[in-house]
């Protein structure tokens, strides 16, 4: 209760994860987790396949409300059950380590054609790990069509 009978409820905090940050991958398949990331992620996150050939990372409380959504996807539809099974069959749980690093699995590294400089995103309640020719490549289409896109995301009603 606050001094004037009033009850406080804190609410749940949102991460909001935001920026680009580009990043070498070691040869064992370490990568920095930016500094401005790492709180938000929790000492334990998962990380799987994303879309467009990226990696998704989700600190484990969004992974949850991620997870609950997909259960309630019909499994007698076929993309349903294609989109459930590539999305955690890639799953896995990461720790950062002392240097703020996190070590990615080859089977993952493989997917999105990681091999030497990367580029770390923050995307609202994800980060996203690129190959940094797969994010330039990308980008550049991307901006392209980005008063279009744009548009598309009006007609959703964004």
């Amino acid at each position: 209760m606050g001094d004037c009978g009033i009850m406080i409820i804190e609410s749940g905090v949102h991460v909001m994860f935001m920026g680009e940050y580009q990043h070498n991958i070691d040869t064992k398949g370490r990568i920095i987790v930016p500094a401005k990331f790492r709180e938000d992620l929790g000492d334990t996150f998962v990380i799987t396949r994303g879309l467009d050939q990226c990696l998704f990372a989700y600190p484990m409380d969004e992974w949850h409300v991620l997870e609950e959504k997909l259960k309630k996807l019909p499994m007698t539809k076929k993309d349903a059950r294609a989109f459930t099974r590539f999305f955690f069959s890639g799953a896995v749980e990461c720790e950062v380590d002392k240097q703020g690093r996190i070590n990615i699995p080859s089977s993952l590294r493989t997917y999105a054609t990681m091999e030497k400089e990367c580029v770390v995103i923050g995307v609202s309640n994800r980060i996203e790990i690129w190959s940094k020719d797969k994010w330039n490549d990308y980008v550049e289409v991307s901006e392209e069509s980005f008063a279009e896109i744009a548009e598309n995301m009006m007609e959703i009603d964004f």
